[in-house]
């Protein structure tokens, strides 16, 4: 391995030490440890820890095709201290800046779209059920109020004429009442015949479909 390559690696690891301690705070900011289940916190850091292995692996393949030397370990460890030492704090400060940031502009977001899409659209919802329910009740008070006076028609009308009738009737002679009787009789006597024909035809061509 050369010297420059020596100093990327170097360089490199010393950045993955620094980046490694910016995940890592990152990571427990998220991770809300004593809210967490105990098994969901191990699984979490054993896939925490792999990752960031792979991640250093992978970048110390880039390097040096993936030689590991002691003084690798020794430039993660200065790059995680240069970190603790000089940039954690103002991280921490920026991380709470964007997450409260993030959390504000999502509120907005929400409360935007509750203004602006959602109320309105359950508010013609409701505008259109109140119509559909108004205009319901109001045809059924309309077509109540038209059967009582129908019904008032019939009862002034009808019935009287009815009673005129009835009337006419008593006061014709016996041998009319007769007659009339006999057509009567005679014309029920067919549509009964025609009702028991159509009647047992229906029931024969339900037997045949069975």
């Amino acid at each position: 391995m050369t010297l420059s390559t020596q100093f990327l690696t170097m360089l490199s690891m010393i950045g993955m030490g620094a980046l490694f301690g910016v995940m890592f705070d990152t990571y427990q900011r998220f991770l809300d440890r004593p809210r967490r289940n105990r098994f969901i916190v191990f699984v979490n850091d054993v896939l925490f820890w792999i990752i960031q292995a792979l991640l250093i692996f992978y970048t110390l393949f880039q390097v040096n095709n993936g030689e590991i030397r002691f003084y690798i370990f020794i430039a993660l460890l200065c790059g995680f201290a240069g970190y603790q030492g000089l940039f954690k704090g103002p991280y921490l400060r920026l991380l709470e800046l964007l997450i409260k940031a993030v959390i504000s502009i999502y509120r907005f977001l929400k409360h935007s779209f509750l203004m602006v899409i959602y109320k309105p659209i359950v508010g013609l919802i409701k505008l259109v059920i109140f119509m559909v329910i108004f205009l319901g009740r109001g045809l059924y008070t309309l077509v109540k109020f038209i059967l009582k006076v129908v019904w008032l028609v019939i009862k002034v009308i009808v019935i009287p004429v009815q009673k005129i009738l009835l009337l006419i009737w008593r006061l014709l002679p016996k041998g009319l009442k007769k007659s009339v009787d006999k057509l009567y009789n005679r014309t029920a006597g067919k549509f009964k015949k025609l009702k028991n024909y159509i009647v047992k035809w229906i029931d024969k061509w339900k037997k045949r479909k069975q």
